[in-house]
């Protein structure tokens, strides 16, 4: 079955009683027991569980190809969670390249509490086997990375770290289950934040977690969330679910104008480099092809000079709008190393480009004339 048509059933479930089609939002945080003191069905409390997230977790096993999953109230929520099923004293392999949020929570949440972190190249298949020690439970893998669009090898590492008896996780929110199914190739748990292309309209904030196995680690990373209170509204779960009905329609569409944005502004005279899958020149160009359906939605560009020069063109755009996030039907740019501050390891002379749904030649003519006046 293809994708677009997975998306409309895992997500269509008609209500049993009044027939509508579009499935009702259960806003209840509390389920009524009977004489007996019995719950009727499954649920009791919200922080639990509750109709509409359930509905949604079950799309997403579906759409990832996985056998359990928990939906959360952002995707450092989701994050968070899972490092907090870990131990003090275990250690955690994450990339060079990774969103900036995932490094920063280990560092200052996790790292005093007693869990160790290295950060390794992960297209160094010697550097990651050197970096896996006896306690490293997690390797967190991130592709396409955030911001510099380098490609991991999920099978390659996948297979490092069962050797070496650890979970992968994958952040698969730029590729997204259209583009990418991180399961399928041998990793154990799949990242979203949902709030990006998954929900689609830049108007919810979640995260999730896709578990191959429903398994004691599972349970845990369940149990800490029901505890902990990590959990998204129903009508945050209502807006993802609606999202994921066109998420295969809108992502191509946006994949076929990033294409034609990235291919404009490479070899551009005001631009030093661009970062895009799709590029013939990138160095991953065989692994993107072997282990995704397309390059996505995403670039990021380094113009010549600085971050002043970096500001100043992207001050010039009038229908690109400057703000953080992605994955929206709205074009978004932004100044990457103002947003991850003074330990930023990004260019300063990088914007990273979020493509939306606007027609290609009209981003182009305003990225143009942007350009233009930086001469």
């Amino acid at each position: 079955m293809q994708f677009d048509t997975m998306a409309i059933l895992a997500t269509h479930q008609p209500d049993p009683i009044t027939g509508a089609v579009v499935q009702p939002i259960h806003l209840a945080t509390t389920f009524a027991r009977n004489a007996a003191n019995e719950l009727p069905g499954p649920y009791g409390y919200a922080r639990v569980n509750n109709p509409t997230r359930e509905a949604l977790e079950k799309a997403l096993i579906t759409l990832e190809g996985g056998a359990a999953s928990l939906a959360f109230g952002s995707g450092q929520a989701a994050t968070m969670a899972l490092f907090q099923a870990l131990r003090p004293g275990d250690h955690v392999l994450v990339g060079t390249d990774a969103y900036y949020g995932t490094p920063a929570l280990l560092e200052e949440v996790f790292h005093p509490w007693g869990l160790t972190y290295t950060r390794v190249d992960m297209s160094n298949f010697d550097a990651v086997q050197a970096s896996l020690h006896e306690n490293t439970r997690v390797v967190w893998c991130e592709t396409p990375s955030n911001p510099m669009l380098s490609i991991t090898d999920l099978l390659t590492i996948s297979r490092l770290a069962h050797e070496a008896g650890a979970l992968v996780v994958c952040d698969n929110t730029w590729a997204t289950p259209v583009l990418q199914r991180p399961i399928d190739l041998n990793c154990d748990i799949v990242m979203h934040s949902t709030t990006k292309y998954l929900s689609g309209h830049s108007d919810v904030l979640g995260g999730a977690l896709i578990f191959k196995r429903d398994d004691e680690f599972t349970k845990r990373v369940r149990q800490i969330q029901g505890l902990s209170g990590a959990v998204p509204s129903p009508f945050d779960c209502w807006l993802v679910s609606r999202g994921l009905k066109t998420l295969g329609v809108r992502v191509r569409a946006q994949m076929a104008t990033a294409q034609a944005v990235a291919d404009f502004l490479d070899g551009h005279p005001a631009i030093q480099r661009v970062h895009y899958p799709g590029l013939a020149n990138h160095p991953d160009r065989a692994l993107i092809h072997q282990q995704m359906n397309g390059p996505g939605a995403m670039l990021s560009v380094q113009v010549h000079g600085g971050a002043d020069d970096a500001i100043r063109f992207i001050g010039q755009l009038k229908l690109i709008t400057r703000a953080t996030s992605l994955g929206g039907v709205e074009s978004l740019i932004e100044h990457r190393a103002s947003v991850e501050g003074p330990a930023t390891k990004t260019p300063q002379n990088l914007v990273r480009l979020s493509v939306g749904l606007e027609h290609a030649e009209d981003l182009i003519a305003d990225l143009a004339q942007a350009l233009d006046r930086l001469h």
